[in-house]
């Protein structure tokens, strides 16, 4: 069977990776405790994680865009019982499960940040996710301050979930190969979420990271309605040098001040 380019497909060709890969879901840990008895792999393609999923003692759900690859999975793996036919991005998370949900892929690159985001949207619904991305994107996730890597998707991805880089994966795992190293990565949820507005906490860390290199008052007067405010030596910082907590605190610092227009569409 061909893999697609449109679709971005990477089969991997290690079952041992794969195997570490799914045993990487708390379920598989009994320590662990975990609170899903439901598990999403978005784009199976030959189903080289999907072997390792069936027949275990939780329900496993598939979405797959491409048909070719829905029918060899019916015909190879007649335990996945249930497989959704298109695209995670088009998937309705809270009308297709009425419980908690985990969620594992090999993440197809070009779209590996808007299911990160997707995920997020849909926190309460998803305790835990195991993913494959691009070591660039994956790095991202899971950046710390002070690190060229931290960034918007660091900041978001962790207000509500603890990001663990588990370990690379070489391009020759793959069929076809990329032209990239790839780099797993483990989400977990959080038990408490920041306090704060999460509209307006997404609009300040992505209106301070839209010129990192500029200092936070720089960035930050397009949305403020008192420049007044951003004299203090606090905003001489550039975005990498605050932490989750100082996000938040900033958040809640500069709620009351957004200029009237953000306040409708924080998202702009």
């Amino acid at each position: 069977m061909h893999t697609k380019k449109k679709f971005g497909q990477h089969i991997l060709n290690e079952p041992e990776i794969a195997k570490r890969i799914v045993h990487s879901l708390s379920v598989f840990n009994k320590e662990k405790n975990a609170d899903y008895k439901t598990v999403l792999e978005i784009g199976p393609g030959r189903g080289v994680l999907t072997q390792f999923l069936v027949d275990q003692p939780f329900d496993l759900v598939a979405v797959e865009i491409d048909p070719d690859m829905i029918v060899h999975l019916q015909q190879n793996l007649p335990a996945l019982k249930k497989i959704l036919s298109g695209d995670f991005l088009d998937l309705d998370i809270q009308k297709q499960f009425n419980e908690q949900v985990a969620i594992i892929g090999n993440f197809p690159y070009y779209i590996s940040s808007q299911i990160v985001f997707r995920i997020l949207e849909n926190k309460e619904m998803i305790p835990e996710m195991v993913g494959m991305f691009q070591k660039e994107v994956a790095k991202r996730i899971c950046g710390n301050p002070e690190s060229g890597d931290y960034s918007v998707i660091s900041v978001l991805t962790q207000a509500y979930y603890d990001a663990k880089y588990l370990f690379d994966v070489k391009p020759g795992s793959f069929f076809p190969p990329p032209k990239v190293v790839s780099g797993v990565v483990l989400l977990t949820r959080k038990k408490d979420f920041p306090n704060c507005d999460e509209k307006i906490l997404r609009l300040v860390v992505k209106t301070s990271f839209n010129q990192r290199r500029k200092t936070l008052r720089n960035s930050l007067k397009a949305i403020i309605s008192d420049h007044a405010l951003l004299a203090d030596h606090f905003f001489d910082k550039r975005p990498e040098q605050l932490n989750l907590n100082e996000f938040i605190a900033l958040t809640n610092s500069l709620e009351p001040h957004l200029k009237h227009e953000t306040q409708k569409s924080p998202d702009h």
